[in-house]
């Protein structure tokens, strides 16, 4: 169906449109919801050529820009993704609807019945950068809590988007759900970001996903609220009583699996004692995979192959084949550069000190903390919530991988038989 012209920004009007049809949603069944995310899914993997075939017109620009092999492949979709990301759709509707969910019901002396119940945030701005499965993963999370939700996506996977999206709201069409409640900004220019974050009244919450310049920015500008997802420097920290076994497997997939993600790891903390023994043979399995390792003066006194590290790139999050290792005198000494250099992401200690697992975890401030674990498991898939909105490394209303019920607020009903308050 062709769109009336818009009036005024982009920006504003299908901000506008998302917050009428926000009403629809309040009002939709769980099962209408989960008919709706079904049909979705079903009708993404049927397109799933002309899907690529967008995605491909993403890839040949990023090349021609020179886009690095690992944005790269954050970016690219082929078969197997398209179908995962619809499988996405359908875990969340095996997952329970939150909304409606009473938290606290009681009865007050004068005979008032309060209760708490689950309810929308409402209209939920959503700004993100290369990978277009976000688009899938944000839209299914926000439409089954029954919120409306404005995407905004990164440049870099434009067409994916804007493909995936005319093949979603035509799959809303032949449903109970109002297609108008997804709404994706096509302008890629950054006014269309700074415009969103002043939506006050249009926009309840904005939740941007990405790197730490785009996070930066949303935070320090937007006048709508904001839940912070976080960039991911990440440490895993190999004690001295580790299995050298267990920490190099740990060290190698938190790394290798997939380096283009906020939850792998950028920096190597290794005790002195297990450094000596054991880290070149770690550092060889990494090194035949491909990463670049920078150290410290003690790590480079191992391995000849090391570079120097600095400062920044202690504070840098690279979503690459790079890493940092850092010799340390013990947990102590690990526990301060993670407060120093960490971004409350996901933190790992690899140890069989049973007291120093215990410290580590009580200690360190992240969303999500590990004892002998990969932090590639910080996902909303590996915890059980589905898909996931992102991951907050924020203190305020949600922390960690955000599920469905990070996506809705609460409010009171109260029930009385002609109470007044005297």
């Amino acid at each position: 169906m062709k769109e009336a012209k818009a009036e005024g920004s982009e920006v504003k009007e299908k901000a506008r449109r998302a917050k009428s049809a926000a009403a629809v949603m309040n009002r939709l069944s769980t099962e209408q919801k989960n008919e709706a995310l079904l049909r979705m899914a079903d009708v993404l993997v049927r397109a799933s050529a002309s899907i690529m075939e967008a995605n491909e017109r993403d890839l040949q620009r990023g090349r021609e820009n020179g886009t690095s092999p690992s944005l790269l492949d954050r970016l690219a979709l082929d078969d197997s993704r398209i179908a995962g990301i619809a499988d996405g759709l359908r875990q969340i509707v095996e997952l329970p609807d939150p909304v409606g969910d009473k938290l606290v019901s009681f009865s007050r002396p004068n005979g008032l019945l309060v209760e708490q119940i689950r309810v929308p945030l409402g209209v939920i701005g959503m700004i993100y950068e290369a990978r277009p499965n976000v688009t899938v993963d944000a839209a299914g999370l926000c439409l089954k809590t029954g919120n409306s939700v404005v995407l905004r996506g990164g440049s870099a996977a434009i067409e994916s988007n804007k493909r995936i999206v005319e093949i979603l709201h035509a799959a809303l069409s032949e449903t109970a759900m109002p297609p108008e409640a997804l709404q994706l900004i096509e302008d890629s220019d950054r006014k269309s970001v700074d415009e969103m974050l002043k939506l006050n009244g249009l926009l309840d919450v904005v939740i941007p996903r990405g790197g730490a310049a785009l996070i930066r920015n949303v935070v320090e500008n937007a006048t709508v609220p904001v839940i912070e997802t976080g960039a991911g420097i990440c440490h895993t920290f190999v004690d001295e009583s580790a299995d050298a076994g267990m920490a190099a497997d740990i060290a190698y997939n938190a790394k290798v699996q997939r380096p283009s993600v906020c939850n792998s790891m950028e920096t190597l903390l290794v005790h002195r004692g297990f450094a000596t023994r054991h880290l070149p043979a770690i550092a060889g399995r990494l090194l035949e995979a491909g990463v670049e390792l920078r150290g410290c003066s003690e790590t480079r006194a191992l391995l000849a192959e090391a570079k120097p590290a600095s400062e920044d790139d202690y504070a840098t999050e690279y979503n690459d084949y790079i890493l940092n290792i850092r010799i340390v005198d013990g947990l102590d000494d690990a526990l301060a550069h993670i407060d120093r250099f960490g971004t409350k992401h996901s933190e790992c200690i690899v140890t069989a000190d049973s007291a120093n697992a215990k410290r580590f975890l009580q200690e360190v401030d992240a969303a999500a903390v590990y004892h002998n674990a990969s932090t590639r498991f910080t996902d909303g898939f590996e915890f059980g919530f589905g898909a996931e909105i992102g991951i907050s490394t924020q203190k305020l209303h949600a922390r960690g991988p955000m599920g469905l019920p990070a996506l809705t607020s609460t409010k009171y009903r109260i029930y009385g038989s002609g109470q007044v308050r005297g």
